[in-house]
């Protein structure tokens, strides 16, 4: 199997949803199942409606997955393992107290050099364990040896017994830490590929540690991700609203470009403009960049436009609040003015909106108003406007603008023989 696995404390981030992206497409290439894991361990953080919105947005992306699991329903596995590796002497009961870890890290912080665990716990004996009543953590020994992986995007990588130290698998509550309930989550679902962020890349080494010293032989595949960076050239926040899924749907991007624009973001490929479904065809980890990607804004606009022209012309119009292809074209027409369902909605909700008699326009316009709601059915722009002259006695000129305004409601945009193809149908409407 593969795995997107989010923990339900927060909105969900393009960095996040890369990921699942990444996971789901790497599944279906392989054959292999796609399930949702909701690490939800830490239940003070946890938050229902993330959980809830995650959930919808996965599926608003297409993103189907065969399974949902949630990693607390395994906590008795989880502690089984820990005993196991207690029994086995690869783990130990650590009774420091948080005050003196926290002391042993200011220590390192002012000599200059990396906190690691002291290891005054792990040589004690049974029976000092026994007669110790205070509260106390697991940790896991450290490796004799470093652990090495092969990286899909990073290559060859080495960390040293040191740097893995030996770290805490089981907190004084005896619940898991999440590097611990992840391994064991990872080997009992199968996992074959995990595919994640660089910043998770100093708990793979811990991770593979755990299923190792749980003589699980299976070697996982790996891919770590490069960051997302801002404009700037910072990591881009989680307060950024363009990191924010859920606001940039809300801004009017469409889920179909969004995606494009993720699976595009330091990569190699094909074409620019293309479906995640197009994507399984050609898709490869091995062309991720090494390096962090810009996230270019002015880019996603040109993606999100260029999937609205791509659009069935009656399923965009949906994104209005309409069921008519003539309404998807007539909103494509506005694509010279806006790249955004937020920007162009405003124009189509103009269209059919109360219109400004009240401007120096307003007499001319309740006379096309009048003309218009007396005239039969036209076909084309030319046929109208010839209709118009006779009935107004007024030359063509002389009441465009009036006319644009009782049509649009507003005095610029795409040329009224443009729109009134799809226009004409609701020409009674427009006017009344």
């Amino acid at each position: 199997m593969l795995r997107f696995a989010p923990s339900p404390t927060g909105d969900m981030q393009i960095e996040d949803l890369r990921i699942a992206i990444f996971n789901y497409i790497a599944a279906k290439q392989r054959g292999e199942k796609f399930i949702v894991r909701i690490e939800d361990i830490d239940k003070k953080r946890n938050v229902e409606e993330k959980e809830r919105e995650t959930m919808e947005i996965i599926d608003l992306f297409g993103l189907e997955y065969d399974n949902v699991y949630h990693q607390s329903r395994n906590l008795t596995i989880h502690q089984h393992m820990a005993i196991k590796l207690l029994q086995t002497r690869k783990a130990f009961a650590c009774f420091c107290t948080p005050e003196e870890i926290e002391a042993e890290r200011q220590a390192a912080k002012e000599a200059n050099r990396e906190y690691r665990y002291s290891g005054k716990c792990e040589m004690l004996s049974d029976e000092e364990v026994l007669a110790n009543e205070k509260p106390f953590t697991i940790r896991l020994k450290k490796p004799d040896l470093p652990i090495e992986f092969d990286d899909i995007v990073k290559g060859n990588l080495s960390f040293p017994p040191d740097e893995i130290d030996s770290f805490v698998i089981m907190r004084a509550d005896k619940t898991p830490t999440c590097n611990f309930a992840s391994a064991i989550d990872d080997m009992i679902q199968d996992i074959s590929l995990i595919v994640r962020k660089e910043e998770h890349l100093g708990d793979t080494p811990r991770q593979i540690h755990i299923r190792r010293e749980l003589d699980y032989d299976k070697e996982i595949d790996y891919a770590h991700l490069p960051p997302i960076l801002d404009d700037e050239g910072g990591k881009i926040s989680e307060r950024d609203d363009v990191s924010n899924v859920k606001q940039l749907l809300m801004d009017g991007f469409f889920p179909e470009a969004i995606a494009n624009y993720l699976i595009l973001l330091g990569n190699r490929t094909p074409e620019e403009i293309f479906t995640i479904q197009e994507a399984i065809e050609w898709f490869d980890l091995k062309n991720i960049s090494k390096e962090p990607a810009t996230f270019d804004m002015e880019k996603l606009r040109l993606v999100n436009r260029e999937h609205m022209k791509r659009m069935d012309p009656k399923e965009l119009s949906r994104a209005f609040g309409f069921a008519d292809a003539m309404i998807g074209e007539l909103a494509k027409c506005y694509l010279e003015e806006g790249d955004t369902i937020k920007e162009i909605k405003p124009k189509i909700e103009a269209i059919f909106a109360a219109k400004p008699y009240e401007s120096a326009c307003g007499d001319q316009m309740r006379r096309l108003r009048d003309a218009i709601k007396a005239a039969p059915h036209f076909e084309t722009f030319a046929e109208l406007e010839n209709y118009l002259a006779q009935k107004t006695e007024q030359e063509e000129k002389s009441f465009s603008k009036p006319l644009r305004l009782l049509l649009t409601g507003s005095e610029c945009g795409p040329e009224l023989s443009l729109l009134f193809p799809y226009l004409k149908s609701y020409l009674q409407e427009i006017v009344k």
